[in-house]
């Protein structure tokens, strides 16, 4: 059932990218992913919602990639930053993303709407914890200000750069590395001055739900996931995918549900061949979670 709907959400994809989001029907979709009407409304309640499920899915991958830079690494080191800048720009390029926002974005359609904000804030909300590994705590009152900067640079010069050299990533290196130089400075300066535009705190009341407050926490759960996929094992794709479910329910869902997670590790845990210590340390990860 999940490889037929990401089958679906796949092929609707490269109907986006080929017709355009508004051009492409349900009945295309139909054809080209060869389902019928029900099957498709028994996984999406309309074309809206299949399109929510195709950006969702694309950042829950990018988000474990950009992470898996950070595994081993300091995570004050910029270069491993510009990496997963360039990583963001490779992935919204490569699934033309921003072509499809922008033709969506014009939709009055509440919930899209509702949900690319969201989008926009968590992105920013990422930002400012990286920004904060980068510069330190005792800079955090400017950074919010800073991170805002820092996305308005980097995507107009992106722009420019696309549109002087008709949308070459030969240079993309540069672009985000320029980009990453210039915000530096601005830290400084922003830091030296005192001057404030935006309270830090606002960020919290922009996302009060958002589960990702500790960008420690998400580090650990992944490092910790991730070691377990490694062991000979998850060779079974039943065990890979009862860990990616608890990464994701933790991580990503707007109310996630313990009584599902618990049930997942005790399905783990049937099985001798995890170590101890591994479960014991993504089980410790759980209950800091939720209690």
């Amino acid at each position: 059932m999940k490889d037929r709907k990401l089958h679906v959400i796949k092929m609707s994809h490269q109907l986006f990218i080929e017709k355009g989001f508004l051009a492409t029907s349900i009945q295309d979709i139909l054809n080209y992913s060869g389902i019928s009407k029900g099957t498709f409304y028994n996984y999406f309640s309309s074309k809206n919602e299949l399109l929510m499920e195709l950006f969702k899915s694309i950042y829950i991958k990018l988000e474990k990639e950009r992470n898996d830079l950070l595994i081993g690494q300091s995570a004050d080191d910029l270069d491993i930053f510009i990496q997963q800048i360039e990583l963001q720009v490779a992935t919204n390029r490569s699934n033309k993303l921003l072509t499809l926002f922008d033709e969506v974005v014009v939709l009055h359609d509440e919930d899209l709407k509702e949900f690319f904000h969201r989008g926009q804030l968590r992105m920013l909300r990422w930002y400012y914890q990286r920004f904060i590994d980068l510069f330190g705590e005792e800079n955090k009152t400017y950074l919010l200000d800073c991170t805002i900067m820092f996305i308005g640079i980097l995507h107009q010069n992106l722009k420019y750069h696309a549109f002087a050299f008709e949308g070459s990533d030969a240079n993309l290196h540069s672009v985000v590395q320029y980009s990453v130089n210039r915000i530096v400075r601005v830290v400084e300066e922003a830091a030296e001055s005192r001057e404030q535009l935006f309270d830090y705190e606002l960020i919290d009341q922009w996302m009060p739900d958002f589960r990702d407050q500790d960008p420690d926490f998400q580090k650990e759960l992944h490092h910790a996931i991730l070691s377990m996929k490694q062991q000979p094992l998850c060779d079974t794709p039943r065990y890979t995918e009862l860990l990616e479910f608890i990464r994701d329910e933790m991580l990503h869902h707007p109310k996630p549900r313990r009584f599902l997670v618990e049930s997942a590790m005790d399905t783990l845990r049937q099985n001798d061949r995890f170590s101890e210590e591994a479960l014991d340390k993504l089980n410790l990860l759980i209950h800091s979670f939720f209690d």
